[in-house]
């Protein structure tokens, strides 16, 4: 049975009578929130698309699930049938390979959200179950064109439709494979059971490329060309935009290897799959949202473009205003803009809509602790990050030290009315570190360091200066805090305090570390606020020190990156290039490293004139 064929689900009366839109309450008719999903980025139904890939692509009981992403409850109760008629098909899934892909993807979205073993372990099992299916629809190849495909690609090119989105789907499922191999265990085997898996996926991908190329170059007819498209769209662009963003020196090492990535490529591969008419359409546009809203601010400059962002949503956002992974989007974009009150409202409002999905409301409650840090507002973020250290699995390192440093921020009445420790949250810190692929978790490791002077070994704990303010840093909170002048300066009062404090205690080992942070934060208040000058005078402090700096290495190649960025913003754009290469060549082993190469090679990609590209 021709599994492409198999996904129309022609002559199935019921199943096909159910996925059309129906009339919603109050007796409007639309098309499902599957229906968006699967037709693409226009909420307006496509031609021939809502009946040829309608809701069960998403396959299974977890349909449900999905469905409280982006409808309200009250569709979730006008398409009750949908979802029973989604149970009957997940049989198909044996014989499918888009049933397949749909079922297992929901079951390693559900482990990744709660980070459960048995749910990595389900979703590990579901994958195995789709590249089986998958595997069934690829190309067999006898010895002899085995041999050849290694010396060209022309058999390739060869492929039945049935067969090039066989390859499409599995390259889909390998990658997802690996990502679960990856968070599975820690040893070896497994970190190059997954790199291996990756490779294979990227390789496919290319070669789906080619094809596609070949089939545009000479106008072949394909019944579900659009369907391969937006698949080769979706894989090669994500491929290119994540292969972009790594350091110099890992992509010089994965080019070695054959690996490469091109942003411009890749951001232009996935809006043709948003604008397309593909399943995938609405992935293409999703991955887009995510990079424009976190990626570009926690591994980019803060450089974000939130006009494409506002734009891409508009279309969800007009047609499911309550949906939640809507509103999660629309929430995280006023955010970036600047309007934290607006963002506050929304990210409740995307907790309000729907139960079924709990580890997202987890995702709500870290940015709305980070919303109340910004405002510096300690008790409300007291409260979600007090609520994120019972609820979520994630990183409860990272929970339990944010909750104490945010405590530290409070007077000792306001501690001690919420009967914490402060000592005893910091020493949990330690026992509470995971590895993901053999490796610790980099804000982990910050947070086990700087808890460390509250360790029981030491005669007395060492209190530290303004943790709340250098986790917000860390996170790159001060490139969302400088679109407000009020909440800059009043983080610039809370900052000068500290200062101020530091000048009357007595000295200590940690004395100029601390001295050193302070300067950090108070110039990047300082830079926030239109005042270059003054900032410059306080990075240039934390440079100086470099010799007496103990325990806080970090703190002088981010300080370079900021003064780079202070100097561009002033038009000194070799100036700021030379600063950067200074903190990526110059300083190694220390915290966050990684995070600090990430947004350098994003600042040299942003800032470097195309002539010198």
């Amino acid at each position: 049975m021709d599994a492409v064929l198999a996904c129309r689900l022609r002559g199935r009366g019921n199943r096909v009578a159910a996925l059309r839109p129906r009339p919603r309450p109050g007796g409007s008719a639309g098309p499902s929130p599957f229906a968006l999903l699967c037709a693409g980025l226009s909420p307006e139904p496509r031609a021939g698309v809502g009946s040829e890939f309608p809701a069960w692509f998403l396959g299974g009981s977890s349909q449900r699930r999905n469905m409280a992403l982006l409808g309200s409850r009250a569709e979730l109760e006008a398409d009750e049938d949908v979802f029973e008629d989604a149970l009957e098909t997940i049989s198909m899934a044996k014989e499918s390979m888009y049933h397949a892909l749909g079922y297992s993807t929901i079951v390693v979205l559900q482990a990744v959200l709660t980070f459960e073993q048995q749910d990595i372990q389900n979703g590990i099992s579901a994958m195995k179950d789709a590249l089986q299916t998958c595997q069934k629809y690829r190309k067999k190849y006898t010895v002899v064109e085995s041999f050849s495909s290694l010396l060209s690609r022309g058999s390739l090119e060869q492929l039945s439709e049935e067969e090039m989105h066989a390859e499409i789907c599995y390259a889909e499922c390998l990658l997802q494979k690996a990502a679960l191999t990856f968070v599975q265990d820690e040893n070896m085997i497994n970190f190059i059971k997954g790199g291996l898996k990756i490779r294979t996926s990227y390789q496919i991908y290319k070669e789906c490329l080619s094809i596609l190329h070949e089939i545009q170059k000479n106008k072949l007819q394909q019944e579900f060309f659009y369907e391969f498209e937006g698949g080769v769209k979706l894989g090669s662009g994500a491929f290119n935009l994540m292969l972009s963003l790594l350091p110099a020196r890992i992509i010089r090492l994965l080019e070695f290897i054959g690996f490469s990535g091109n942003r411009e490529l890749g951001l232009l591969q996935l809006r043709e799959g948003a604008s397309g008419r593909s399943m995938r359409s609405a992935l293409c546009c999703l991955t887009i949202l995510a990079f424009h809203t976190y990626i570009s601010l926690i591994l980019g400059t803060g450089e974000v473009n939130v006009a494409e962002a506002e734009r891409l949503l508009a279309p969800f956002l007009q047609q499911f205003p309550n949906g939640s992974l809507v509103l999660f989007y629309h929430a995280r974009i006023e955010l970036l803009k600047g309007n934290l009150e607006e963002a506050q409202e929304v990210f409740q409002k995307c907790i309000s809509v729907q139960e079924e999905w709990k580890q997202f409301h987890h995702l709500c409650y870290w940015e709305l602790m980070w919303i109340n840090v910004f405002q510096q507002n300690w008790m409300q973020a007291y409260y979600y990050s007090d609520l994120l250290c019972k609820e979520s699995k994630w990183s409860k390192a990272t929970y339990v030290f944010l909750k104490a440093a945010i405590l530290s921020m409070l007077p000792e009445e306001d501690v001690v009315a919420t009967n914490e420790n402060v000592v005893t949250l910091f020493r949990q810190v330690d026992s509470l570190k995971q590895r993901i692929a053999g490796k610790s978790i980099p804000t982990e490791k910050f947070a086990v360091r700087k808890a460390r002077r509250y360790s029981a070994s030491l005669p007395a704990p060492v209190k530290l200066i303004l943790p709340a303010l250098e986790m917000m840093y860390v996170w790159n909170g001060f490139s969302i805090v400088s679109k407000r002048k009020d909440l800059s300066e009043n983080l610039l009062v809370t900052v000068e305090k500290a200062e101020a404090a530091l000048q009357s205690q007595n000295f200590n080992s940690f004395s100029v570390d601390d001295e050193c942070l302070v300067k950090l934060l108070k110039g990047c208040c300082l830079k926030n606020l239109q005042r270059p000058l003054q900032a410059e005078l306080c990075y240039n402090h934390v440079v100086e020190s470099e010799k007496l700096l103990k325990y806080d290495h970090y703190l002088v190649p981010f300080t370079l990156f900021e003064l780079a960025s202070l100097y561009k913003s002033q038009g000194e754009i070799d100036k700021a290039i030379k600063f950067l290469e200074t903190a990526r060549n110059n300083y190694k082993d220390y915290s966050l490293e990684s995070r600090l190469h990430f947004r350098i090679q994003a600042a040299l990609h942003l800032w470097r004139k195309p002539s010198s590209d």
